[in-house]
Parts: structure tokens; C-alpha cells; sequence
């Protein structure tokens, strides 16, 4: 389905067709006309769906049709680098169209807060808001949100992770009750549910399937204790060819002990996690897509903000939470048919994680032990600490399933490393990733020139951390 035919404003369509969108991704094609029509929506999608430009198409088509100086969109995300994300798609696709909006995030200086107080009092069109920095402005009893037409929730299972549930329900109680709520998640857990019922009206659903990898990417799990996982990433990496890639891990300590191992091998290499100055991470990030270095050490809570493609190899440090994770990482890899590789480090307790990964992929996948092989000592075992399965079997004096017995052969081949060094196993499943002025596109045509403009951006827009859990990690 082509955007033309969702009779759209034609500065939208201009602004669609010099970002060169032709057609509509599956989710752009359902909610996008579901929007026009004013309904409440709530959709299950992955990042990289086109899922930003699904709701901010129809918004800024609003916007265009219905000026007024006061907020129209409030826009709440879980980080800052999804609002700075988003910020700069709504300068694209209101280059034409007589919009302003502003990211506003924790962690600014006094002229940042004043440059997004500003916002708020001059009623930028748009606000992309992370819940912690949104209620220290609201506490302050400048914020008048009575205009809102659209409040939308990105990523909406983040921000329950990360504890926001409180803010969003009281910032919930400070805008219109005949809004139009949009909720977008990348997974569709109980509590996301139960959150629509008590916000949404009659919605319209949405839930597109996960995606499966490209048969493009070679993916690689390797058993690996916490001690082994450095000497063994450095000897994968030397046998790569100029690699390009990200590291995920799940926990900040690791970014700069892990940084500080590369660059001792001879790696270029930078770390940025919810420890980086703002400033910093920006540097960082530009620099890296701009090829200045080949790899970027990230945090996991950071991983749906890196919006980063085409690269040759993405590493799991940590083996990702949820199976959705684990694909949308991977798939910054091997993209328009390439090649690509996906590292994954898995230990002896992440056995339920594989197997839920394997069960997305409706396959086995090959599980590698070769620790042994470069004398970094034995691998691990899945359950090798005692599963519940292992104790009871214990506790009723049997050997327990899945370990070889004397002289014996494992019985499951996840479970036990194999008998000749880097020899791939299949395990078997139990079953079949700117704070600044409101930006202004061009002078409105419409007498709107209370608010203070600026010329048609690119590129991202920047801003300072929000300060609650979305830093914690």
C-alpha cells in the first residue's frame, strides 16, 4: 500500500516522499487508517517495524489540518535516546508542515530546562517526554496539557520494567479524557493488558509476529563462564575479518572493563552506557556511524536506542531477557541480503533462555563449547549449579537427567560439552534497539508565529539524560 492512498495532507506526502517512503510497512498499512479515524490503538511491533512513523504520520497530519498554539501530541518513551530518535523523525516528516516539538529529558543544565520550559509555555506542537523529567516540569504548574489530542506511549513495556507505571498514571490524570491514546509495545506481556483496559477505549489491536532472522546471519552460541568470555571474544575477534560490530551486556561495570581488553589487543573501541555524560554518548554514537571506530560497547538498556544498521557482527555479552530482544539485535546484521554473524555468550544457567529463543526461531541452534580448546579450562553445562530438576533427582538418590554417567556420553546434547573440541551441538527445545527550542519547519502560513523556529534539521537532535530507571541499567 502506497502513503498516497491514505489521503494524507500533501505537505505529509512531500515529506514522505522526500524521505524516500514508498510503500507502507504491514504496521504503517494497519494503523495508520485506524489513527485517522480517531481510534484508540494498541500495537504489538518490534523496533525497526517503521512503528515511529506509523503514529507520527497521522499526528503530524492532525497537526497540519488543525493549528492552534498549544500542545497537540504528547509522546512519553522509557529513554532519551528513543526521544532524541524520535525528535529527529518528527523533523523529517514535518519539514513540510507547520510543526514544533522538543525531546525533554533529566540530566540538562539550567539553559536546557529553560529551553524546554519554554516549550511548554509556548505550546510546541509535539513533546517527546521521558516520565521522570515530564513530572518534574508538571510539578511546577506551568504544563497545560488541556489541548492534547494524541497521547502515545512508545515502548510501552520498557517503561513498565522500569518501574514507571506511577508517573504515567499521574500524568494520565492531567490531560483530556476524549484524547486519543496510542500505545505501542515490542512485547505483550499480562501487565500491558491489564494497562489498556484501565487507558484505552474501545481500541483497535494490533500484533504483528516477530520476525525471523535473516538467512543471512550466521548465528553462533558459545558456552562461556564469566572469566572465559573476555579471552574468548578477543580470540573470535582476531579471526574476523575487520570486524564492525556492537556488544550488548547487562551490565554497565562491564562497558569499560570490557573497552579497556579491547583496546589492549589493538582494538578501536568506545563504551557509552547510562554513566556516559549525554554530550559523550552523542559523540560516541555519531562517531561510530560514522565509521570513525569499528566497535560500540553498549549497555543492554540501551540496545532499542542504537539505531544502527548494516553491521558485520552484533555481540550478546549477556544472552538478551526476552527471545524478541535477542532477534531485533541481531538483525542490525545482515541486511539487503549480505552476510553477518551474531555472537552470543551463554553460561550454565541460561538454558530456559535458549530454549525460548529457539522456540521464536522454530529451531534448534548450535551451541558451541571450545574453551577447552584455547586452555581457558572446561565449559560449562546447562544446570551444572543444580537445576530444580537436578536437586529433586539428587534428593532421590538417581543421577541427574541430562549428565553423563561414568565413562558415559551426555544424554542431551545441550547439556553437557562435547566430546571433541569446538564441535557443535543442537540443543533440543521442550517444544516445536535534543533537548533544545521547538523546532520550526518554515514560518506558518497560518499566523502561528508565536512560536520561536528554527530551519528544517538533520540528523539527531540533543539532550541531556532522564535521571529515573532508565539510567540503572
Amino acid at each position: 500500500m502506497q502513503f498516497k492512498d491514505f489521503a494524507l495532507h500533501g505537505d505529509i506526502l512531500n515529506a514522505v516522499d522526500a524521505m524516500n517512503f514508498s510503500q507502507a510497512t504491514p504496521i504503517q498499512e494497519l494503523a495508520i487508517p485506524q489513527i485517522l479515524d480517531g481510534k484508540d490503538l494498541i500495537a504489538c511491533a518490534q523496533t525497526g517495524t517503521g512503528k515511529t512513523a506509523a503514529y507520527l504520520i497521522p499526528t503530524l497530519d492532525y497537526i497540519t489540518q488543525h493549528p492552534q498554539n498549544k500542545v497537540t501530541a504528547l509522546i512519553i518513551v522509557p529513554t532519551r535516546e528513543l526521544a532524541t530518535q524520535i525528535d529527529g523523525q518528527v523533523q523529517g516528516l514535518g519539514y513540510f508542515c507547520n510543526a514544533t516539538s522538543i525531546a525533554v529529558y533529566g540530566g540538562t543544565k539550567g539553559p536546557e530546562w529553560d529551553q524546554q520550559r519554554k516549550a511548554f509555555e509556548q505550546g510546541a506542537d509535539i513533546i517527546i517526554a521521558t516520565p521522570g523529567r515530564l513530572m518534574a516540569h508538571m510539578q511546577l504548574g506551568y504544563v497545560d496539557f488541556s489541548a492534547i489530542k494524541f497521547l502515545i506511549l512508545d515502548e510501552a513495556d520498557r517503561m513498565l520494567d522500569m518501574g514507571f507505571l506511577g508517573d504515567i498514571m499521574a500524568i494520565l490524570k492531567s490531560v483530556p479524557e476524549d484524547r486519543q491514546t496510542l500505545m505501542f509495545s515490542a512485547t505483550m506481556p499480562p501487565k500491558i493488558g491489564e494497562l489498556a483496559k484501565r487507558i484505552l477505549r474501545d481500541p483497535g489491536e494490533i500484533k504483528l509476529s516477530v520476525s525471523k532472522p535473516a538467512e543471512g546471519i550466521d548465528q553462533q552460541f558459545y558456552m562461556a563462564t564469566e572469566n572465559q568470555k573476555l579471552p574468548l571474544l578477543m580470540h573470535l575477534l582476531k579471526e574476523a575479518n575487520n570486524p564492525s560490530l556492537v556488544l550488548f551486556t547487562s551490565r554497565r561495570s562491564s562497558v569499560d572493563t570490557i573497552v579497556r581488553a579491547l583496546r589492549r589487543k589493538g582494538f578501536k573501541a568506545e563504551g557509552i552506557s547510562s554513566d556516559s555524560e549525554q554530550a559523550q554518548r552523542e559523540v560516541v554514537l555519531r562517531d561510530f556511524k560514522n565509521r570513525e571506530f569499528p566497535i560500540l560497547v553498549a549497555t543492554d538498556v540501551l540496545s532499542r536506542g542504537i539505531d544502527i544498521d548494516n553491521l558485520s557482527h552484533v555481540v550478546n555479552y549477556d544472552l538478551p531477557r526476552d527471545p524478541e530482544d535477542y532477534v531485533h539485535r541481531i538483525g542490525r546484521t545482515a541486511r539487503a541480503e549480505s552476510k553477518g554473524t551474531s555472537i552470543t555468550f551463554i553460561g550454565e544457567m541460561d538454558k530456559r533462555g535458549v530454549q525460548n529463543i529457539e522456540r521464536l526461531l522454530e529451531r534448534p541452534v548450535t551451541i558451541i563449547s571450545m574453551t577447552e580448546e584455547l586452555g581457558l579450562g572446561s565449559a560449562p553445562v546447562f544446570g551444572a549449579r543444580g537445576t530444580s530438576h537436578d536437586r529433586n533427582d539428587r534428593s532421590r538418590g538417581r543421577k541427574p537427567k541430562g549428565t553423563p554417567g561414568r565413562g558415559g556420553s551426555p544424554r542431551n546434547a545441550t547439556d553437557a560439552r562435547p566430546a571433541a573440541p569446538r564441535t557443535p551441538t543442537e540443543s533440543k527445545p521442550e517444544s516445536p534497539t535534543a533537548g533544545g527550542e521547538p523546532k520550526r519547519r518554515r514560518k506558518s502560513r497560518n499566523n502561528r508565529n508565536k512560536k520561536k523556529g528554527t530551519s528544517a534539521p538533520s540528523g539527531e537532535s540533543s539532550g541531556h539524560a532522564d535521571v529515573k530507571s532508565a539510567d540503572l541499567a
